[in-house]
């Protein structure tokens, strides 16, 4: 009925008529216009700060400083609770840490007495020495978070007098032993940068009071339910007065699953009681929001001499800068989402630090931190074969995780029951790295063979798994009604980015209820009227938000066979998803439902289902890259990437593919494009799209995406997550295949076309 079926999303039609309305579109039309002054330091105390001309101004309806709001420390992280982030955030701080931390709230009734109010407040800093190369962060004598008390709500390794963040350790046997008894070792450093989020739409928040005296904040966020949660605690509202409701998102990527300019228009509204709003201007979503962890990673890898891998040894350095949202989990997931992947080793280590910097907050990015990990394992498992004199592609396929495996790191680092690892139900990696190989024509000579003298080709590939939510912690939950006339409502609180899970939660719904998915019509994500979901996070929609949706189905099936016997006055009644039948009497789910409604004894069939995860199932893919450089200029041109991709049952394959496409736009751009780059002060120099360089269609030629045959037992139909996958292994095939064509490995991130033409004339 809906699974497996290339639908359009069913708000297609009306985003081709510009019909879906955004953030901004529904806020009301006499909003005030919020904005913030910021930081232009580092690091700082501020001595002083001087409103009172500002607020003379006519028009001027509030300013908030750190003088007069409520003094509370927090995470802005939008993920589970209690969070595994350390609390060292404040709505406004007296203490600046990086450029870009806010200091002043101003809200008036247009925008251009704003911008006079904001140039008229002074401020006196007391400045204070940065730190901004998070390689030496740690032990450093400045202190990022000297003059805060800030906290962990449970044990995360969190050090701020050492500038740590966050940090794990974990080892499983004696790596050092096993590395000394290896014919083989190879050791390798390599880094991967701060890169921005880009998306279409920058953060935008609404906020009003509504005719019960109630907060009701519009926001384009991926978590609702925890926006909620975060600004009642921090402001000193009960939950029950706060709504949230998130419309159309022009795109998150991670980048919203955090609180940003929400505290703002909350504040602005609470004070004044009238509407408010804040758009974030293009600078301050590059400046003042999120980027990704930039990391340094240290591999050792050993294998015997015919190519068994023994023991890995992964260490990384993170870096979270001013404040350590996601600190902790990103950390792990670079070694809980690679490590598995070579499941035979005797020995595995991973640990690492994540230190405080004085430079724009790192958080969630697509791939958070299985990018970065990747990155530094398929380019070692590629240096390691080189050593061995052995095949890339065979070295991978002798050590990689199969089908009803299991690796000690899923029990260790949390992707199993406790005292019991996950055993791995669906993993069709053979089938993918032979599809690969084929598409790719790896075994070609020719392919390797550049038709002008002045370029040279190469081949690389890379495997990679990713998760699918978080087990024991991600739950999501939907609300079905049915309606006279026999159509369904399905009530989610899953949040809908662009990425069409309206759409797969409709297919799910309608193959359960086994009518069309027509009949299935959606609402998502509004605090007060869906139930709750975590959020749009962690690879879990489908996966857990499915599975809600399948229950809440299957109950409502109960339900209408319960009215169907009660109507035929008979136990042996069926229903096909059109007709509740008996024996051989039967009526349509129209005509029942009509009943229901319009009988003497009137009923609305309700149903709900909520389910949270007791694993993480993985999906899995190969990525191949086949390119050309020109050596003359160093010019990396990528004429192919093949994906093959096992997400388990495909719910809807072209929006599976849309989503793999996307990624993989995304993990070019971090291998060859895309870089925070900051002035010797920390100042952001590239934030605008007329500076920071991110792939356009000019850049990206052919990309073959096929998806394997498979079927996850634990997912909704057989169904696993795609939305991260797709992110994972461009950096390292495209590496590999830079190494197959010149002879040169690159271990740091992005790799630009200088960098190679530089190598090339040292050769």
């Amino acid at each position: 009925m809906g699974v497996n079926k290339s639908i359009p999303k069913v708000d297609g039609m009306g985003l081709i008529l510009g019909k879906p309305v955004f953030t901004d579109d529904m806020a009301p039309r006499d909003s005030l216009i919020v904005k913030v002054l910021r930081s232009p330091y580092a690091h700082g105390k501020i001595l002083e700060i001087d409103t009172h001309i500002a607020e003379a101004l006519p028009g001027i309806k509030c300013i908030f400083t750190y003088k007069n709001i409520r003094d509370t420390t927090f995470s802005r992280a939008g993920q589970g609770y209690p969070e595994p982030s350390p609390y060292d955030h404040k709505i406004l701080n007296q203490v600046v840490r990086y450029i870009g931390d806010p200091i002043a709230v101003v809200a008036g009734s247009t925008e251009k007495v704003v911008d006079i109010a904001i140039s008229k407040i002074r401020v006196k800093y007391d400045l204070y020495d940065s730190v901004l190369d998070f390689e030496d962060a740690k032990d450093n004598k400045t202190i990022v978070h000297d003059e805060d008390v800030t906290r962990s709500m449970f044990e995360i390794g969190h050090f701020p007098e050492k500038n740590i963040a966050a940090s794990y350790e974990m080892e499983i046997g004696s790596v050092e032993d096993t590395l000394r008894k290896c014919d083989v070792v190879y050791e390798g450093r390599y880094y991967t940068q701060a890169q921005s989020h880009s998306m279409a739409e920058p953060h935008t928040s609404v906020a009003y009071m509504d005719q019960q005296d109630r907060l009701n904040i519009i926001s384009s966020t991926q978590t609702p339910f925890h926006l909620r949660r975060i600004i009642g605690r921090n402001l000193d509202i009960p939950l029950s007065r706060i709504r949230v409701l998130k419309p159309r998102i022009g795109g998150g990527y991670g980048g919203k699953q955090a609180i940003h300019g929400e505290f703002f228009t909350s504040l602005v509204t609470l004070k004044t009681g009238l509407p408010s709003k804040m758009i974030y201007s293009r600078k301050e979503v590059f400046e003042a929001t999120y980027t990704r962890h930039a990391m340094r990673i240290d591999m050792k890898i050993g294998s015997d001499k015919s190519g068994n891998i023994k023991a890995i040894d992964m260490k990384v350095l993170s870096n979270t800068g001013a404040y350590g949202e996601h600190a902790l989990t990103v950390l792990m997931v670079a070694g809980a989402k690679s490590l598995p992947l070579y499941n035979k080793v005797e020995a595995v280590a991973f640990s690492g630090d994540v230190v405080y910097t004085n430079l724009t907050p790192a958080g969630a990015f697509r791939g958070y931190g299985a990018v970065q990990g990747n990155f530094a394992l398929e380019s070692s498992i590629d240096e390691l074969a080189g050593l061995l004199d052995m095949d890339p592609v065979e070295i991978r396929r002798k050590n990689m995780i199969n089908e009803g495996e299991t690796s000690k790191i899923f029990e260790v680092m949390g992707e199993g029951k406790e005292g019991s690892a996950m055993t791995v139900e669906s993993c069709k990696l053979n089938e993918c790295l032979d599809l690969c190989v084929e598409k790719l024509d790896y075994y070609n000579p020719k392919k390797r063979i550049s038709s002008d003298p002045n370029k040279i080709k190469g081949l690389g590939i890379a495997i990679a798994m990713q998760g699918s939510g978080i087990p024991y912690i991600d739950m999501g939950a939907a609300v079905l009604k049915l309606n006279d006339d026999g159509f369904f409502n399905l009530l989610v609180g899953a949040t809908d980015l662009g990425t069409g899970s309206d759409t797969i939660l409709a297919q799910i719904a309608a193959e359960t209820l086994m009518v069309p998915v027509e009949s299935i019509i959606v609402y998502s994500s509004d605090t007060d009227l869906t139930p709750y979901d975590t959020g749009a996070y962690a690879s879990s929609t489908t996966y857990i938000s499915g599975h809600s949706v399948r229950i809440a189905c299957e109950n409502m099936i109960y339900e209408i066979i319960k009215e169907g016997k009660r109507y035929f006055n008979s136990d042996y009644v069926t229903f096909d998803g059109e007709m509740i039948k008996c024996e051989d009497s039967s009526i349509s789910l129209k005509e029942l439902s009509t009943i229901l409604f319009y009988s003497e004894d009137q009923k609305q069939l309700v149903s709900s289902g909520s389910y949270v995860g007791t694993s993480s199932a993985p999906p899995y893919m190969v990525g191949g890259a086949e390119i050309e450089i020109d050596k003359r200029t160093g010019h990396i041109d990528l004429i192919n990437y093949v994906a093959a991709v096992d997400c388990g049952n495909v719910i809807n394959p072209n929006l599976a593919k849309i989503q793999v496409e996307g990624a993989l736009v995304q993990g070019l751009g971090m291998t060859l494009y895309e870089e925070v780059n900051y002035t010797e002060l920390g100042r952001n120099f590239n934030n605008s799209f007329l500076r920071y360089n991110v792939p356009t269609r000019m850049e990206i030629s052919d990309m073959d995406i096929s998806f394997v045959d498979s079927y996850e037992p634990s997912g909704p139909y057989g169904a696993k997550s795609v939305g991260e996958i797709g992110i994972d292994t461009p950096p390292a095939a495209i590496a590999n295949a830079i190494k197959d064509a010149l002879g040169i490995r690159f271990n740091r991130l992005p790799i630009k076309s200088e960098m190679v033409w530089k190598e090339i004339k040292r050769m």
